[in-house]
C-alpha cells in the first residue's frame, strides 16, 4: 500500500504529467540551439531565440499567477500544456521540412514562453492542493526528484535524437509529450479552495505585490537568485551549448552533461526526501554556490569526464535550494495568494534572463567564453551568501523539524 504524498492519486497524477513533460522538455533544451545553428543561425541567434522564449514568459507570468488563484489551476496548466505542444509541433515540422529560419524559431520559442508563464504559477499552487500539510515537504522533494529523474533520460536522449536524426525529431517528441501530459491531466479531481472576495485582476496583481514585498525574506532571496538564474540561462542556453560545439564533441557531448547535471539534482532530491533542515533558507542558501564549480569547468574547459563530475555537484546544489525554496513558499503564503506569490517570485527570478541569454553570444565573442564563465562562476559562489546577512532570512524555520518517521496523523 502506497504511503505518504504517493497515497494521494492526484499527487501521482501531477508527479506523472510532469515526468512526461520535463523529459519532453530536456529533449527541447538540449535540441534548440542545434535547430538554430542548423538554420544558419550564429552564436548570438542562438541566445535571440532563448532570449524570445524568456519575454513571452515574462510578459505572461502575472497574468497566469492571477488566473491561476481564480480558476482551477490543472485547468490552467491543461490549456498551456496544449499551446506548447502546439508550438513545439510547428518548430519541428519547420525543420522537418527544411524551411526553418531564424525568426520563426524565436516565434514559436515565444508561444512556447507565453505557455510557460501560464503554467508556472499554477503548478506552484497546486501541489499543496494534493498532499496533507505535513507531508509537503517530502512531496516537493520526491516530486522534484521524479522531474529530474525526466531530465537525465531527455537530456541523453536528446543529445543522441539530435546528434542522429536532428533537431527536428526531438521537437516533435517534445510536442508528443505536452500533449499526452496534458491529456492525462484531465483525470485530477479537486476540490476548490475557499472563495475570496470579488475584485478585479488588477486590484489581485496588486494584493499579490503587497504580500510580496512585505517580506524581506521572500525579495531578498529573489532579488539574489536573479542575477544567479541570469547565469544559469546563459550558461545553460547559450555558452555551455557554444562550448560543447566548440571544443567538447557537440550534441552528444553536452546532452551528457546536462544529464549528468539532472543526475546530481536526483540525488539532491532523494538527499531532500530524508534531510529536514530547520533553518530552510539557511540551508537552502549555503548549497548555491557549488553551481559555480560547472561554470568553472566549462570555462577553461576541463575534458567532458570532469565536466560531468562539476555537473553533479552543480544540480544537487541547485535541487537542495529549490526544494527548500518551495517549502518555505508553501508554509510562508497563504493558499489563496500562491500563484500570485510564485508568478512574482518567478517574474523576480528571470527577470535579467532576456538580457543574459541576449548578450551572452556577443559577450563571449568580445572577451572569451573562458572570462565571461569566470566572472559568473565568481558571481554565483558569493551572491548566496551575502543574503545570509538579511536577519529575516536567517529566522525562517521549519514548522515541523521532526522527522517523518516520528510524525504522527
Amino acid at each position: 500500500m502506497l504511503r505518504g504524498p504517493l497515497s494521494s492519486r492526484n499527487f501521482r497524477l501531477l508527479s506523472a504529467c510532469s515526468v512526461i513533460s520535463v523529459g519532453g522538455s530536456q529533449l527541447a533544451a538540449v535540441a534548440m540551439p542545434f535547430a538554430v545553428l542548423l538554420s544558419g543561425g550564429s552564436a548570438s541567434d542562438v541566445g535571440y531565440v532563448a532570449a524570445a522564449e524568456l519575454i513571452a514568459m515574462i510578459g505572461t507570468l502575472l497574468l497566469g499567477g492571477t488566473v491561476a488563484d481564480r480558476a482551477p489551476r490543472h485547468h490552467v496548466m491543461m490549456a498551456a500544456e496544449a499551446l506548447q505542444a502546439v508550438a513545439q509541433g510547428v518548430a519541428a515540422v519547420l525543420l522537418l521540412t527544411g524551411q526553418a529560419h531564424v525568426w520563426q524559431l524565436a516565434a514559436v520559442a515565444a508561444a512556447g514562453g507565453a505557455g510557460f508563464g501560464f503554467y508556472y504559477p499554477a503548478a506552484q499552487g497546486l501541489l499543496p492542493q494534493t498532499v496533507q500539510a505535513s507531508q509537503l515537504a517530502q512531496a516537493n522533494a520526491l516530486f522534484r526528484t521524479g522531474r529530474n529523474a525526466a531530465s537525465i533520460a531527455g537530456a541523453a536522449l536528446g543529445g543522441i535524437l539530435t546528434g542522429l536524426a536532428g533537431p527536428g525529431w526531438a521537437l516533435a517528441a517534445d510536442a508528443a509529450t505536452f500533449a499526452v501530459a496534458a491529456a492525462l491531466r484531465a483525470g485530477m479531481r479537486f476540490q476548490r479552495l475557499p472563495p475570496g472576495r470579488t475584485a478585479s485582476a488588477f486590484r489581485d496583481l496588486r494584493d499579490g505585490w503587497r504580500q510580496f514585498s512585505s517580506r524581506r525574506w521572500l525579495w531578498a532571496v529573489v532579488a539574489q537568485f536573479t542575477v544567479v538564474t541570469g547565469i544559469y540561462a546563459a550558461a545553460m542556453q547559450v555558452l555551455g551549448p557554444l562550448t560543447a560545439h566548440a571544443e567538447l564533441g557537440g550534441a552528444r557531448s553536452w546532452g551528457l552533461i546536462t544529464a549528468a547535471y539532472a543526475v546530481g539534482a536526483v540525488a539532491g532530491g532523494l538527499v531532500m526526501t530524508r534531510y529536514r533542515p530547520e533553518r530552510l533558507l539557511v540551508a537552502g542558501l549555503l548549497s548555491v554556490p557549488a553551481y559555480s564549480l560547472l561554470l568553472f569547468a566549462l570555462a577553461v574547459p576541463l575534458p567532458v569526464p570532469l565536466d560531468l563530475g562539476a555537473a553533479l555537484a552543480a544540480g544537487g546544489s541547485l535541487e537542495v535550494f529549490t526544494v527548500c525554496w518551495a517549502t518555505t513558499l508553501q508554509q510562508e503564503i497563504p493558499p489563496d495568494k500562491l500563484s500570485r506569490i510564485a508568478s512574482y517570485d518567478a517574474l523576480g527570478g528571470v527577470a535579467l534572463t532576456p538580457v543574459a541569454t541576449a548578450v551572452a553570444g556577443p559577450a563571449a565573442a568580445a572577451f572569451g567564453t573562458t572570462a565571461v564563465l569566470t566572472v559568473s562562476g565568481a558571481l554565483v559562489a558569493t551572491l548566496p551568501v551575502l543574503v545570509l546577512l538579511t536577519p529575516e532570512v536567517r529566522r525562517i524555520r521549519r514548522n515541523n523539524p521532526m522527522p517523518l518517521k516520528h510524525r504522527h496523523g
